[in-house]
């Protein structure tokens, strides 16, 4: 706990198995209470390699809900046991679980609701494996969303996240896509909502077990973004109603 508070690492799980371990290991459960793994049906064993582990909490999806799907089952589950502080991290090892004492502390002392992990901050990105063309696409969705946003992040394409429950219990994350565009849908409802948002560095790790998204699906993903840049816009101008933006 930080201040009385209970720290929950969720990791939203699809054929993570060979990852999953070395994740876990480098979690610092002096500072976390629990860990939720939800697995979206993974084809392999990720959720043998869990139980070994001694997850307590492991929730597994009868079908595939994509990764959208998968987080709102993460933050569900993590608010039901009671938690204070939610950190998402991938179990792809993509994202070290080093710096979630840093995020947690943030969060812990009152000062933010929301941090994100930002892989763009310092010059790591493309040292670190980033592939140039998914670093220029995300310099570019960026400083349109910026725009748009009226605010003034280092990156929105990150899936190192952590929340206070005041902001689980009060955007309605639920009613967010079920793709990939849910991670930014969420952050322009926090934004709608009137909460800031810190970053920190973090460290940029590509390998071959790492997740990804093809070409396909990133432009859908890329057309999404838009989208929900646009549809914040228009909402904070009045122009339409949309329910992402209505909270719980």
């Amino acid at each position: 706990m930080i201040n009385g508070k209970k720290v929950v690492v969720v990791l939203p799980a699809y054929n993570a198995s060979k990852t999953l371990e070395i994740t876990y290991r480098e979690i610092d459960f002096e500072i976390v209470d629990d860990v939720i793994l939800v697995d979206d049906l993974s084809k392999d064993d990720t959720v043998e390699v869990g139980k070994k582990l001694g997850i307590k909490h492991i929730v597994v999806h009868e079908q595939n809900k994509g990764y959208g799907g998968n987080q709102k089952s993460c933050y569900n589950k993590a608010l039901e046991i009671g938690g204070d502080i939610v950190i998402m991290l991938h179990p792809d090892y993509q994202y070290t679980p080093k710096l979630i004492p840093a995020m947690a502390n943030l969060l812990g002392s009152g000062l933010y609701h929301v941090v994100l992990g930002s892989r763009i901050l310092g010059k790591g990105a493309l040292k670190g494996g980033m592939p140039l063309i998914k670093y220029i696409s995300n310099r570019g969705l960026t400083f349109i969303q910026n725009l748009l946003l009226g605010a003034k992040l280092s990156e929105y394409h990150t899936g190192y996240r952590a929340f206070t429950r005041e902001v689980l219990e009060k955007v309605d994350y639920n009613a967010n896509s079920d793709n990939f565009v849910f991670d930014n849908q969420m952050l322009a409802q926090i934004w709608y909502a009137g909460y800031e948002i810190a970053e920190i560095t973090c460290p940029t790790k590509y390998f071959d077990d790492a997740s990804s998204i093809n070409l396909k699906n990133s432009t859908i993903y890329a057309l999404g973004v838009l989208r929900t840049s646009v549809q914040f816009r228009m909402q904070k101008w009045g122009l339409i109603k949309n329910k992402i933006f209505k909270g719980k």
